[in-house]
């Protein structure tokens, strides 16, 4: 089987040092061994292995070893894996790459389970069908989450600047950066991230435009001039001195420990609201989180979408077993209260009321956000096509093109539309 990925991907997946989990590995003979394989910060990791812990204990004949990966190798690794018949039984999964993975028949139907040892019936139509492909459930919802804007509280009270707030235009957020960056307040350090070549961010501008990354038949869903508008936007910004530089946003290297306000670049990030809680955990200073901006009379750019799912390998040993673990992290409060609300507000209603009570401030700070921002999403956009991985790398080397001044907006509109549009060809 062979999987679409990026050449960037492959090349620092290639590089990249595996990281297994301990737990467990003393009980190697036992009757059920499992592999999961997720991608996140280390207080995912840290959740993660907790969570494996307790289900051991409880589940003595059962072994899980973990394994964990940035963003950018964890695709190439599980492409690797699955293309080379090594599939991990667990496998977390994004909404991107769920339809790619369970048509080329690398994931398990779960649907059989639904009802039985897969108790999600609470999880209501909308949720449990986030994690269906063609009318079958290939992933479990681990949590709901929309996209965000991270601001951190302390450094726009030093720069005496008022912070950012639900409601803002565009214009008014890149001015008010502007202002940060201009007081000097903190040595290089600047109002914004360039989040130009960030996709969530460009999907959120062009839906509030009325346009769409992809359509429901599978073709982009925007012109070459929609994108050449969201780079001259950010090259604005840049122009008047609102967000870091090219070669400081070129540090980031999409993972939260490189996120530009947690290593003091910048006053404000984007990242999705399921990260707010490890985000904290990594910044000392007090953050908040808002909507994205938006302009007067633009359509809902945000939508309410599965933080990330849990699948099973359709080649697992293991399905059963697999299954049951998948239910006890979203279904069993001992499971979900490990986990929190670190991968997003759980989906479960009572699971959801169980844990808020016992959240800290900063995790009642993430369900109080999804609860103002849901009266003002819009719809869950259609699948993404096949190839459509490759679009997310591909934003981010044309956009970082854009900044370091090698092409400019109106031709990486182009290109990017271009070679955007060939990738979902090729799928």
């Amino acid at each position: 089987m062979t999987l679409t990925i990026d050449r960037r991907q492959l090349l620092a997946g290639m590089a990249a040092t595996l990281a297994f989990s301990g737990i467990g590995l003393s009980r190697a003979n036992a009757a059920t061994a499992m592999r999961l394989l997720w991608w996140g910060s280390k207080e995912r990791s840290d959740r993660t292995f907790a969570a494996v812990k307790a289900y051991q204990a409880k589940n003595p004949d059962v072994t899980i070893a973990g394994e964990s990966f940035g963003w950018d190798s964890y695709w190439t690794r599980l492409a690797t894996q699955t293309g080379g018949g090594n599939a991990p039984d667990l496998i977390q999964m994004d909404y991107r790459y769920i339809f790619e993975y369970a048509r080329r028949g690398a994931l398990l139907d779960m649907t059989p389970y639904l009802g039985k040892s897969l108790a999600i019936e609470d999880f209501g139509a909308p949720n449990i069908n986030s994690g269906k492909v063609d009318g079958k459930i290939y992933g479990v919802n681990l949590g709901v989450n929309s996209s965000m804007v991270v601001v951190n509280v302390a450094a726009w009270q030093e720069a005496g600047v008022e912070p950012p707030h639900d409601g803002m235009t565009w214009e008014q957020l890149g001015e008010a950066c502007a202002k940060v960056t201009a007081a000097k307040k903190r040595r290089g350090f600047y109002g914004t991230a360039d989040q130009s070549g960030g996709e969530p961010d460009f999907e959120c501008w062009l839906r509030q435009r009325g346009k769409a990354l992809y359509t429901s038949d599978g073709k982009l869903g925007f012109e070459a001039k929609d994108a050449a508008e969201w780079f001259s936007f950010w090259g604005h910004l840049r122009e008047i001195g609102a967000c870091v530089p090219a070669d400081v946003q070129a540090l980031y290297k999409q993972t939260l420990e490189t996120d530009m306000l947690v290593t003091k670049k910048a006053a404000v990030s984007y990242a999705f609201s399921n990260q707010f809680v490890a985000i904290q955990g990594l910044v000392k200073e007090k953050i908040d989180l808002i909507a994205y901006p938006s302009d007067p009379g633009s359509k809902p750019g945000q939508y309410l979408k599965p933080s990330m799912l849990m699948s099973v390998s359709a080649t697992s040993a293991n399905k059963d077993a697999a299954v049951a673990f998948v239910n006890y992290l979203v279904e069993d409060p001992e499971g979900a209260k490990i986990l929190g609300v670190e991968r997003g507000v759980p989906a479960s209603p009572k699971i959801r009321d169980l844990l808020t009570p016992d959240l800290d401030a900063t995790s009642k700070q993430v369900v109080d956000y999804i609860g103002r921002l849901t009266p003002h999403v819009g719809a869950l956009p259609p699948s993404p096509p096949n190839g459509a991985g490759e679009n997310a790398f591909l934003l981010k080397t044309i956009a970082e093109e854009v900044a370091f001044g090698k092409t400019s907006a109106q031709d990486a509109g182009t290109k990017f539309t271009e070679q955007a549009a060939a990738n979902i060809t090729r799928g």
